[in-house]
């Protein structure tokens, strides 16, 4: 696919069979000579959320362009593709983009289905946040003691007290299928409650938090925070007079922006950003993905202990301030990174 081209336009087209990018002043690149395709197999939901006009706009104006993916006809047949950008579930489309990865791995596939399972998963996706064990002069980031329970909600009450967790406890759904179940939390407040639950989940003791997260979107090397009304700390008081399972649908909205409100600096104080960078280093490299985000908390009462709640693949970006410009530009450096490896190879 290729730019329609004027007369005027014969010397570039001419540069275009010698190289794919004009390289600025600085070593940068710029525009590409040829566009950039990228396919897209997206939800309908998602395609509003992420694909909206002022992506398109500003991706044509730097020469990248938006090709949905036909799931009816064969992935190879389509294209030719630059990257592959997805966010579907199901068997049968994981080994579609398997074989398709290796039959063209001149293809940049965002990402590999392998790696994004590992983060449907809540048992397996705080786990290398945990290996991790992240501690510099920054500060300190983990992850709340947590509880995997897949079957007989009877025997939840029995399995909390062995595992030594202090109520409350967050109940999560144990699988992240996209759907708005899969977000939705409860908070249990007494040992009798926990029967009432549903498995298979994840029960993660609460932090108090000061009713605050920060969600840290990662695209590629690119980190945006922002901050999110959560829910709000549990005193001892109140923990001794509650009782029963409080349900909430998902928490984090970006209705729930808590970046406008009048907040104590001491809970709105974002984490520091050399902690965020290397955390953001090490989980695209343990995880294998280049597009996510993180939910973290801090501590109540800390100014440097964090805690990492959940992870999800390829998140609202459209919810993200100036989400066209970091896309774009994560998008542009791909495709020239990759045309550098083809040509490294071929030379």
């Amino acid at each position: 696919m290729r730019l329609n081209m004027n007369e005027e336009g014969r010397e570039e087209e001419e540069e275009m069979i010698q190289g794919r990018f004009s390289i600025g002043e600085g070593g940068g690149f710029q525009k590409p000579m040829k566009l950039v395709v990228v396919g897209y197999a997206l939800t309908s939901k998602k395609t509003k959320s992420f694909l909206q006009p002022k992506l398109e706009r500003l991706a044509r104006n730097k020469g990248i362009s938006f090709v949905a993916i036909d799931q009816n006809r064969s992935l190879s047949e389509q294209g030719p593709f630059d990257i592959v950008l997805h966010k579907l579930s199901g068997k049968e489309w994981r080994q579609i983009l398997e074989d398709y990865r290796q039959t063209h791995p001149e293809v940049t596939v965002l990402d590999p289905p392998d790696a994004i399972q590992h983060v449907h998963n809540r048992q397996s996706m705080l786990q290398d946040v945990a290996d991790l064990n992240l501690s510099n002069s920054y500060g300190k980031v983990g992850v709340p003691k947590q509880l995997v329970v897949k079957r007989d909600a009877s025997s939840i009450p029995d399995a909390v007290t062995k595992a030594g967790l202090k109520l409350p406890l967050v109940a999560k759904p144990l699988v992240v299928d996209g759907s708005a179940k899969s977000h939705e939390l409860s908070l249990a407040y007494d040992q009798y409650s926990l029967q009432k639950l549903e498995p298979p989940l994840v029960l993660q003791e609460f932090v108090n938090h000061g009713g605050v997260l920060f969600k840290v979107y990662i695209v590629g090397e690119a980190i945006k925070v922002v901050r999110r009304f959560s829910l709000p700390d549990v005193t001892k008081r109140e923990l001794s007079k509650n009782a029963g399972v409080f349900r909430f649908p998902r928490v984090s909205c970006a209705a729930a922006s808590a970046d406008d409100a009048d907040l104590d600096p001491c809970v709105a104080e974002l984490p520091p950003r050399p902690l965020l960078e290397r955390l953001a280093r090490e989980l695209r490299r343990r995880l294998g993905l280049r597009l996510f985000n993180l939910d973290i908390i801090r501590e109540h009462g800390t100014r440097d202990r964090f805690y990492v709640i959940d992870i999800n693949y390829f998140p609202g970006y459209g919810k993200m301030p100036e989400y066209e410009h970091i896309f774009t530009d994560f998008l542009l450096s791909l495709a020239e990174s990759n045309y550098k490896r083809l040509s490294g190879s071929n030379g």
